[in-house]
């Protein structure tokens, strides 16, 4: 298993590879190759960490635990509700979420998210994972209040800001359950496993790429456990998937 981070040093921009434990510059790119060169000076906390991937979309899930769909008062979905977030919503670790003024109610989301490494169009369920990069934390930060008055998401989605995505990409993790947690301030609100969702990895990538084409770098969000619930300016959000690490971003205002 390695992790893949984007960074920022001395104002150039290039990738990082953990392995075992230890950090190291490399060349090239997740989606062709990567070579691992010298060991990063300072190591992380020596380098100031962006968005590991740029997707041009990211293709969300909606009500994809039972749990939460209870918790919002929906019935279960027979297929997967999708929707999408725009590129520019997207920031990385440590970025603020700004709230608009005027719009309501602000939630966190906590989800874990499948980075494509390859162009997939119709790809099947059992050849899905020949097209995963890696997994990353995803915080699908949601206008509750405009959600409730529209039956499309793209408003309340779409917001810049409101796709903190990060902290890496890991990959190699295989196939297995991951933890998936929300905190504010602190304060654990969501816990629950992938192991719990509706619609599984595999299948979100071949219903999703029998829709659209998924470019390298693209994101599938796979939906957030129960216990979403406001944010506020001064708030600190993280959200953690097992194996991944921890993806945290402050919240304020918009000015």
């Amino acid at each position: 298993m390695e992790r893949i981070y984007r960074v920022v040093q001395d104002g150039e921009t290039f990738y990082v590879v953990e392995r075992g434990g230890e950090l190291r510059r490399a060349s090239g790119d997740p989606f062709t190759s990567l070579s691992a060169g010298a060991p990063v000076r300072g190591g992380l906390a020596g380098v100031t960490l962006l968005a590991p991937v740029r997707p041009s979309k990211i293709v969300c899930v909606g009500l994809n635990y039972t749990d939460h769909a209870a918790e919002v008062g929906k019935a279960l979905p027979a297929e997967p509700l999708l929707f999408i977030k725009p590129s520019t919503a997207v920031i990385g670790p440590g970025e603020p979420i700004r709230l608009p003024p005027g719009v309501g109610r602000v939630d966190h989301e906590a989800e874990l998210g499948i980075v494509i490494g390859r162009r997939a169009h119709r790809v099947s369920a059992a050849n899905a994972w020949d097209y995963i990069l890696g997994l990353t934390c995803v915080n699908d930060v949601t206008a509750r209040d405009l959600q409730k008055k529209e039956s499309q998401f793209t408003r309340c989605k779409g917001f810049d800001t409101f796709a903190p995505i990060g902290p890496c990409i890991a990959t190699g993790l295989g196939r297995e359950p991951r933890g998936v947690e929300g905190w504010v301030n602190g304060q654990r609100r969501q816990a629950s496993s992938t192991k719990h969702l509706i619609f599984p990895i595999e299948y979100l990538v071949e219903f999703i790429t029998f829709v659209m084409t998924l470019e390298p770098g693209d994101i599938i969000s796979t939906g957030t456990p129960q216990g979403i619930g406001p944010i506020t300016a001064g708030d600190s959000v993280t959200i953690k998937v097992e194996g991944v690490g921890e993806l945290t971003n402050p919240v304020m205002d918009e000015t």
